[in-house]
């Protein structure tokens, strides 16, 4: 058993960072420059091509993230990256229609379409379109508008026989929450983006498909009724309507949203925020971390609407699950022979750092029956990092009605400066600029010993918030409180065991792991 070199649980712009450099460093030189999907590194190591995701899904997930980074926290990002992504992604789209089409082989001509990467495609369309001002990204996104209004419709979804008579072969990915269900968010970042108006209605369609035929009020999973048991799209379009509830401002779709949070969430995540890859896997603790991103940007969302206790879970979610499932030592993984000088068998370890798969809650690799194999597929750390830049944002945000505080992370703004509690004395903050100043107090401190210094005026409680109305600008308030020891026992119904968890405040202390390999954390 070993324990792996982690990243600081309070440093998420140092986890972004690291994953852009993965992000950056995937592109096969045996198929010009086209981003590698498949990661292995037990029982074979290797990056590889696949026939469904190659070309389109790993490039929209990896540009979304990739700008997103270099807008939230000014990450650099070097150009030739973005432009093997970029022709990747219009390689996808340079077949007889505006859809992401995919080769069979290294070389062969676009005859696969998989609805699947929908989601993927319009993220890198938005990306450009929005980061880059890219005239031909914008062209692609609304002639893909077009053209799934001609080949799709709610009622009937896919013309098939139209698709086959462009010469495609149609990918069967199950039902619309695991195919055309998943465009929802990117197609609401374009709008935001652009005000592209055919995007918000074919948005709303699909929002009416979802929350009329699978997120029903009640908020229950029912995976008969979601044709699926592939976690990831359950959460990604559930966050995609939180989004969209977002925009609109329509609070009652939010309150479905959080219908589901509160109830058939709990069929794929656990109190940390952990996410099983699949709702039908047994004997098996192995999640995936771009599952448990979604769920963070929903309790973002849900944070900032006011129901403040999302802001709890989206900071153990942080601290207790994808900050430290974050590849950070490479010392397990050995680059292969390579006697023919396969790109793929190159730098394998080196070209891992940084990245995120689909780790238990207490390691990299599951006890029991586990995934069958150790993997890092390269989508993953695209969307998890893509997360962690919304959390990024969400830490201090600045309103109309002041400064708030939202999360306890080291942070610096140009109004407010945050030193956390973790591994400080108390949680100390800083105005750099005039106006009322709250505080989230997590919900285990103890109000009664919660001190205050430093602070020109006694601040008085606004729900979860301390506010400060006329915090002194430069000087430091100090709020002082004990990072409380508690135990968490992680959920039964889906782990393969209950997993004890010693917390101190929201960070973990030590967890159970059975006798795991690579973990995260001391042994409970």
């Amino acid at each position: 058993m070993a324990i792996l070199d982690q990243v600081n649980d309070r440093d998420i712009d140092a986890a972004i960072r690291l994953g852009c450099r993965t992000m950056q460093n995937v592109f096969d030189a045996d198929d010009d420059g086209v981003p590698f999907f498949r990661s292995l590194i037990e029982p074979e190591t290797l990056l590889a091509f696949s026939q469904v995701h190659s070309e389109s899904h790993v490039p929209g997930r990896h540009l979304n993230a990739l700008l997103n980074a270099e807008d939230a926290i000014g990450a650099s990002v070097d150009e030739r990256a973005l432009d093997n992504h970029r022709r990747a992604v219009l390689l996808s789209y340079g077949g007889p229609v505006a859809l992401p089409l995919n080769r069979r082989q290294v070389g062969g001509p676009l005859v696969n379409f998989c609805p699947h990467n929908l989601r993927e495609g319009f993220h890198a369309l938005y990306a450009l379109t929005k980061y880059r001002d890219d005239v031909e990204a914008r062209q692609l996104a609304e002639r893909s508008i077009a053209a799934i209004g001609t080949l799709w419709s709610p009622e009937r979804r896919w013309d098939k026989q139209a698709i086959a008579d462009l010469g495609i072969h149609y990918l069967d990915s199950k039902g619309f929450i695991q195919s055309e269900g998943r465009m929802l968010g990117p197609l609401v970042k374009y709008y935001r983006a652009t005000g592209y108006a055919p995007a918000l209605e074919l948005a709303l369609v699909l929002k009416e498909k979802a929350i009329g035929e699978f997120y029903l009020p009640d908020g229950r999973f029912d995976q008969q009724r979601f044709d699926t048991s592939h976690s990831h799209s359950v959460t990604c379009v559930l966050s995609s309507l939180a989004q969209l509830a977002d925009l609109l401002g329509d609070g009652a779709l939010m309150l479905q949203v959080m219908a589901f949070c509160e109830d058939g969430l709990w069929a794929m995540r656990d109190e940390l925020g952990w996410s099983c890859e699949s709702t039908a896997q047994q004997g098996s603790d192995h999640g995936e971390a771009n599952n448990s991103g979604d769920i963070l940007e929903t309790a973002l969302i849900l944070g900032r609407w006011g129901f403040t206790e999302y802001y709890h879970d989206a900071e153990r979610i942080l601290r207790g699950h994808l900050l430290p499932a974050q590849v950070r030592d490479t010392s397990f993984i050995t680059d292969p022979p390579n006697p023919d000088g396969i790109d793929g068998l190159r730098n394998v370890a080196d070209r891992h750092l940084g990245s995120y798969g689909f780790p238990a809650p207490y390691g990299h690799k599951s006890v029991g029956k586990g995934r069958g194999n150790l993997s890092f597929n390269m989508d993953i750390v695209g969307g998890t990092v893509a997360s962690l830049c919304e959390a990024y944002r969400e830490v201090v945000c600045e309103q109309a009605t002041g400064h708030w505080v939202n999360m306890l992370f080291d942070h610096e703004t140009d109004a407010v400066r945050v030193q956390s509690p973790y591994g400080n004395k108390g949680l100390l903050v800083t105005m750099k600029r005039e106006g009322p100043l709250f505080v989230r107090i997590p919900p285990w401190v103890d109000r009664a010993e919660l001190k205050v210094s430093g602070a020109s005026e006694s601040p008085i409680w606004s729900e979860d918030y301390l506010l400060f109305s006329q915090p002194t600008i430069g000087q430091s308030i100090c709020i002082d409180f004990s990072l409380q020891e508690q135990e968490l026992v992680l959920c039964e119904r889906l782990h393969i065991r209950p997993i004890r968890v010693r917390m101190r405040g929201d960070a973990v202390v030590a967890m159970e792991n059975f006798g795991a390999e690579l973990t995260f954390f001391d042994s409970y």
